[in-house]
């Protein structure tokens, strides 16, 4: 099993939507929607490690790190191989955008972008990772983010 280290980001905009991707891995057949973000690569730091998946998964530069708010663990099979990530995640605030694509592995996988309203993450039909994605924002819109980043899931599939 390979173990690494992981990022992500909740793109919240000023109207409350959050920006999520529709992909479906090579060894699963169901779509879901997940927060971009990734797998660090050797010697990067979280916030460098952002800065890059964000720039190829949304073509998004400037920005301001936000706080790190939440904490999971997710495994899963890709590519023949089973990999175990530790992930955190960040909020960042942004003004509503058009994303764009760079990466061409991840081009593959995806089936397209949409900004969420807040309020519909809990009503979604589709799966939603982390799963309690719709519960976790809102509280974050209700209360701020936590002193501590909060563990928030372990996930196997």
């Amino acid at each position: 099993m390979i173990q690494r280290q992981g990022v992500r980001a909740i793109l919240l905009t000023p109207e409350q939507e959050v920006l999520l991707l529709r992909i479906r891995p090579p060894e699963c057949g169901d779509w879901f929607w997940i927060t971009p973000g990734g797998g660090l690569e050797p010697g990067e730091t979280a916030e460098s490690g952002l800065r890059r998946e964000l720039k190829e998964e949304l073509g998004l530069e400037h920005f301001l790190l936000g706080p790190l708010v939440w904490r999971r663990q997710h495994t899963w099979d890709w590519a023949g191989k089973r990999i175990c990530q530790r992930e955190e995640y960040h909020v960042v605030h942004v003004a509503r955008f058009e994303p764009v694509m760079s990466d061409s592995i991840e081009i593959q996988i995806l089936d397209r972008f949409r900004w969420w309203p807040v309020a519909e993450l809990a009503h979604a039909t589709e799966r939603l990772t982390p799963l309690s994605l719709a519960e976790i924002v809102a509280r974050y819109l209700a209360q701020g983010p936590p002193q501590e980043p909060l563990e928030i899931e372990v996930r196997v599939d």
